[in-house]
């Protein structure tokens, strides 16, 4: 089964929840030390007990649902803290030496509306911001725009920030796409792969994937390119790279990245210059495409790709452009 990212999570508690299930929304608020999951993370609880996301590595999930049923059948929230020093803490399995405070608040603790309304907002791939009011015992939207998770001063107000799913295109229904689509799903993107030539973009090869047998300019053209999408090239043929390359550049994607040789990246750039593009618009395109760690076979190359994607999402990423 495929992980839920955050924003799914919450289309899904909507889903649960206009179907009529009783929901819980669990959330990360604080942590300190070796804390397995960060401030923003989430989990979803329904009534039968069915859960979807995490607040820990797995060592205080049983008694985030205690919590969450408890706090459905009461219709109210509760503040839960887990530390090493704690006894409970160690009951629950919390001994990574991390100190973590996560909030649990009831479907009938939101406000009227609000899964529904912020599901609607993450589809269109807008992000959004939700106050967990921890004095009043509340979770409503925020009205306000913010790019991380954040408590105020007096610690009676998390904001939550959420953003769309992040997308991958990768352009080439290739060997190493076989291997990099599912691995880059189970890290939390939303994978479309697209190549015009049918004998490689065929459902035997990519069962269940999303893919089309499309020229990638004609199918980016129609897509939202924001922030929250990356692109890779991969089939090495130029009037198919190169059409996606173009369409991509003229958005703000986090990163692009091409799959080639020095001399066939240095010749690629040559012709984007050409065609138009300047300095800052080929700074942005790493390539060789993935990670140096003396990768051969294609599955290894899928992984140095996934992991300078991954770098560069969370803002490890030095300038890899040869």
């Amino acid at each position: 089964m495929r992980p839920y990212a955050d924003d799914r999570i919450l289309q899904l508690a909507d889903t649960w929840q206009k179907a009529g299930h009783e929901v819980a929304l669990a959330v990360v608020i604080s942590t300190w030390g070796s804390s397995p999951r960060q401030p923003g993370s989430l989990m979803i609880i329904r009534d039968d007990g069915l859960i979807e996301g995490s607040v820990s590595g797995g060592c205080v999930e049983g008694a985030v649902i205690d919590a969450a049923m408890r706090a459905m059948k009461d219709t109210g929230t509760e503040l839960l803290e887990f530390g090493v020093a704690d006894e409970t803490a160690w009951q629950v399995g919390l001994s990574c030496g991390g100190t973590i405070q996560i909030w649990v608040c009831s479907g009938a603790s939101m406000e009227a509306g609000l899964l529904s309304s912020a599901a609607d907002a993450l589809k269109a791939r807008r992000p959004i911001s939700l106050a967990c009011r921890l004095a009043e015992g509340s979770l409503t939207s925020s009205g306000k725009s913010r790019q991380s998770n954040t408590i105020s001063e007096d610690g009676t107000v998390f904001l939550l920030s959420v953003k769309a799913q992040p997308r991958l295109f990768i352009i080439g229904a290739v060997h190493i796409s076989q291997h990099l689509a599912p691995m880059a799903e189970q890290t939390g993107f939303a994978v479309t792969i697209i190549d015009p030539r049918t004998t490689f973009a065929s459902e035997e090869r990519f069962p269940g994937a999303d893919l089309i047998a499309e020229w990638p300019d004609l199918l980016l053209d129609q897509q939202p390119l924001d922030t929250e999408c990356a692109m890779v090239t991969l089939t090495h043929d130029p009037k198919i790279d190169d059409a996606a390359l173009r369409a991509a550049l003229p958005h703000p994607l986090f990163f692009i990245a091409c799959l080639g040789s020095r001399r066939t990246h240095a010749a690629r750039l040559e012709r984007l210059k050409e065609a138009g593009f300047g300095e800052e618009d080929l700074a942005r395109i790493h390539g060789p495409a993935g990670l140096p760690i003396s990768a051969e076979t294609p599955a290894e190359i899928a992984v140095s790709v996934l992991a300078q994607l991954i770098a560069a999402r969370r803002g490890a990423l030095e300038s890899t452009v040869r």
